[in-house]
């Protein structure tokens, strides 16, 4: 096997590294351990603040506009004509359980119109408030997008309802009079699995199947008009004409999606090939993932090894590619303590040669994560659920929010705090709080995060949101509609802001169990143990240490000076 610090050919190449990058895992209603449909969304940015975008149903009069402001940015772009009406969202999902998610890869730099007003975040948002199913939301995407111009850069949708999950791939005309959207959208076989990451995965695809494959008139006659395609019809790759791989794209962004196969697929890659189902060894792929063979491709979806869970989605997003040859863990750039995480810039030169860090789907930059749920077997009202977080995946929880809630919980409220604005109220800043007292001794506090998330996302999993859903649509069944409202606002509020308060108190445990780089004993029930004699000095601490890799690069480097003699 290669280096994993693979030397790159040209500085181009770090230029261009994705660094504000998002990943997206699809799990189709048969491929789950509870029959729903799930995406898992990282809005992955360094500009982006971890808050609940919440927005109730609405009637507009006749004539009415809606500003569009540019999500990432807040510029204004304009305005477009509103609907008489609209559907209730919390975050990306609606009453409807319509769930739009998404991950940017650019693309042609000449295809963005800079004249455009739909830009890629107001697609989804203004998408989920008029749209009911997910060919609706594919449908109003692209009219919005042909009608008012999409000023931003290619992008990968994920549009799941609670029957079908669906894959698209969208990038703009120019600003050269080419109003639109050139885009495919392909329906991913019940029973499988999708995940994207930053690169356009949509290559070859059927142009007589419109129940399974949708795409713009132009799709392929737009490539050729522009010099990016020259072929048959029938030899169409979009990814190859709008978005080319190159190492970044396989390294940085294919890599996400092929370690979201490898742990769902527990090593084993299974999907269609010419109406033939094969199997074959994750790693067949991983000289695509590490950017060394960018000719070939990986598999759009694959059928899981088991039904998944939310829990397991929940997880894929905490990954640093532990246990692959990425692993962020094992290097020297891990520290002492075994820190999978590379600040920015994510490349650097030294003697004469430039290398890349790894780009893992759990990130420091994270605004906000999630894992929401179609739940078709339920009323709208209780079947629409959002498993809410902030900051890194690694070290946050997952709160589990019903979308038909009155009310967002004041810990996830926007408006509370902001990226220049510290809110001590702020689910988003107690989670960086615990990330970055993780980071300094990652091996010995990031699993006792770990377990505390683990444990209550299991409790909530298994036993609560059953117990409420049953409650819920009970009530719902007796027309009781106004009472299981109110019932599941107050547990949507009531349950986020208690699992606030208890990461509150789990960063001062933190902070005494860890404090100065020692490590204080706790007995059974989490107590602090002390000495014989006072209750306020500790019993022995220890101190672990740093990892092996560590000892023998200082000893490499300074090992004369170091050593005792």
């Amino acid at each position: 096997m290669r280096k994993i610090l693979f030397t790159l050919t040209t500085l181009a190449f770090l230029a261009s590294w994705r660094a504000d990058a998002c990943t997206n895992v699809i799990v189709t209603k048969g491929a789950s351990a509870d029959g729903s449909t799930m995406v898992s969304y990282a809005a992955d940015s360094h500009y982006l603040y971890g808050e609940l975008y919440f927005n109730k149903a609405s009637r507009f009069s006749k004539g009415a506009k809606l500003p569009i402001t540019e999500w990432d940015t807040a510029r204004p772009l304009g305005s477009i004509a509103q609907v008489e009406r609209t559907y209730q969202t919390a975050g990306n999902m609606n009453q409807y359980q319509l769930i739009i998610a998404e991950t940017t890869w650019g693309g042609r730099e000449e295809l963005a119109d800079s004249t455009g007003v739909m830009d890629y975040g107001s697609l989804i948002y203004v998408t989920l408030q008029r749209a009911r199913t997910a060919r609706e939301a594919i449908s109003t995407i692209v009219e919005l997008a042909n009608t008012y111009g999409y000023p931003s850069e290619g992008e990968s949708f994920s549009i799941a309802d609670p029957q079908e999950a669906w894959v698209m791939d969208l990038c703009g005309k120019g600003s050269s009079g080419n109003k639109g959207i050139v885009w495919v959208a392909r329906r991913i076989p019940d029973g499988y699995i999708c995940a994207h990451a930053n690169q356009a995965r949509i290559t070859r695809f059927p142009l007589n199947d419109p129940e399974n494959c949708l795409y713009a008139p132009d799709v392929i006659s737009f490539a050729r008009e522009q010099g990016y395609f020259s072929g048959a019809d029938e030899e169409f790759s979009y990814r190859d004409a709008y978005c080319p791989l190159d190492f970044g794209g396989a390294r940085a962004c294919e890599a996400r999606a092929w370690s979201a196969f490898n742990i769902l697929g527990d090593g084993k890659f299974v999907y269609e090939e010419n109406g033939v189902e094969v199997c074959r060894d994750a790693y067949d792929w991983v000289e695509y993932a590490l950017g060394h063979e960018l000719s070939g491709e990986m598999p759009l979806w694959i059928k899981p090894s088991r039904k998944i869970s939310m829990k397991d989605v929940a997880d894929v997003m905490r990954d640093h590619f532990e246990g692959t040859p990425m692993d962020m863990t094992t290097d020297i750039g891990a520290g002492g303590n075994a820190l999978p995480y590379r600040w920015r810039p994510m490349g650097f030169s030294y003697g004469g040669k430039n290398y890349c860090n790894e780009r893992a789907i759990a990130t420091q930059q994270t605004g906000f994560w999630f894992v929401a749920q179609s739940r078709g077997w339920l009323p709208d009202e209780v079947g629409a659920l959002i498993w809410f977080g902030t900051d890194d995946a690694a070290t946050s929880y997952l709160t589990p929010i019903y979308v038909n809630t009155k009310k967002v919980p004041e810990c996830f409220r926007v408006g509370n705090g902001d990226l220049l604005h510290y809110s001590a109220t702020s689910s988003f800043w107690m989670n960086n709080r615990i990330a970055n007292a993780c980071y300094k001794m990652y091996d010995q506090m990031a699993p006792v995060v770990r377990k505390a998330a683990d444990d209550y996302e299991n409790t909530m999993m298994n036993e609560t949101i059953p117990q409420m859903d049953e409650k819920l649509s009970s009530l719902v069944k007796k027309g009781r509609k106004g009472k299981a409202r109110r019932l599941l606002t107050k547990f949507s509020v009531d349950n986020a802001q208690k699992q606030f308060a208890a990461w509150t108190k789990l960063e001062e445990i933190l902070l005494l169990k860890f404090i100065d780089g020692n490590v204080k004993q706790q007995d059974e029930n989490g107590e602090f143990k002390h000495s014989e004699y006072s209750k306020g000095i500790p019993a022995r601490v220890s101190n672990p240490g740093y990892t092996a890799k560590w000892k023998e690069m200082v000893a490499k480097d300074n090992g004369e000076i170091l050593e005792k003699r």
